[in-house]
Order: structure tokens, then sequence, then C-alpha cells
């Protein structure tokens, strides 16, 4: 079995329930992105000095983004590509959430992980299953791609 297929069957294992999957379909990207805004909102000088002075997207999350996908590089080409995909619309997200400027990121993005973690939590309270990721901390990088790959099964693509 395929390391990728191993993670995935574990991490199902405690994502039984209808109403836990469910609340891990809106809370899981919700946590993804607002991780995003959170290292995105770390002042990027050097970052920015190596990718250029006002390029929105030189910022310290896009460097962590690079780092996550050679995560799921080696584990499944196919998914890493749909995780590229959807990194690089959390960062327009987060470029646009700046734009509207509603609040500073960092406050909105805060406030999206602390309730989407709350969301997270009472679905494995439904589930009766602890949070794969107090187990093995991967877990934590998992979960998108567990989400990824079913919308990979529902449309015919391979991971």
């Amino acid at each position: 079995m395929r390391k990728i297929d191993q993670l995935l069957s574990e991490y199902g294992e405690s994502h039984q329930n209808a109403t836990n999957k469910s609340i891990h379909w809106i809370c899981v990207p919700l946590i993804f992105l607002s991780v995003v805004g959170l290292i995105a909102s770390i002042p990027a000088q050097p970052v920015q000095s190596v990718l250029g002075e006002g390029n929105p997207y030189a910022n310290w999350a896009g460097v962590l983004l690079v780092l996550v996908l050679i995560y799921y590089v080696s584990l499944s080409i196919p998914l890493s590509i749909g995780m590229a995909l959807f990194g690089a619309f959390c960062m327009m997200v987060v470029n646009l959430l700046v734009r509207i400027n509603l609040a500073p990121l960092w406050v909105m993005s805060l406030i999206i992980f602390a309730v989407a973690w709350v969301g997270q939590f009472y679905g494995h309270k439904i589930e009766g299953k602890k949070p794969s990721f107090l187990k093995d901390i991967q877990f934590l990088l998992i979960g998108p791609a567990w989400l990824m790959h079913f919308i990979y099964k529902r449309i015919g693509i391979p991971y």
C-alpha cells in the first residue's frame, strides 16, 4: 500500500460520522486559509527583497506553501497539484482580505482559525474520536489532502 493511501485511510478512521465529515468540509479549508493568512501577516522584507518589493505574493506564506507542497509531492504528484491550486486560491483570498481591509489580516485570520477549530473539536465530539493530529502531527497536512482525494475520486482523477 502506498504511503498516501495508508495516511488517508488512517485519517478516515476518525472521520466516519456524516456530521463530522460535513464540519470538516467547512473547517479544514478555513483552517488552511487562516494559517496562510496568519503566516502572510508576518513582516516579509527578506522575502520581498528576493521576490520583488510590492509583490503581494512575496511573503512568508508563499515560502511555507512551497515547503508544504514539497511534502505533498513526496506523497502524491496528482494530489500535490490540487493542493498547489488550493494554496494559490488561499493566497488570492488572503490578498483580497488585505485589499478589503475590514480589519488587520492577522485579526481576521485568528478569528477564522479559532472558530474553525471550535467546529473541528465539536465534530470530533460528535464522532466520539480524538482528532488524528493528536496521534501524529503530520495529519494536520493530511486533512486537506483527505478532502482533495474525495474531489479527485468524484471527478475521476487518480491520486
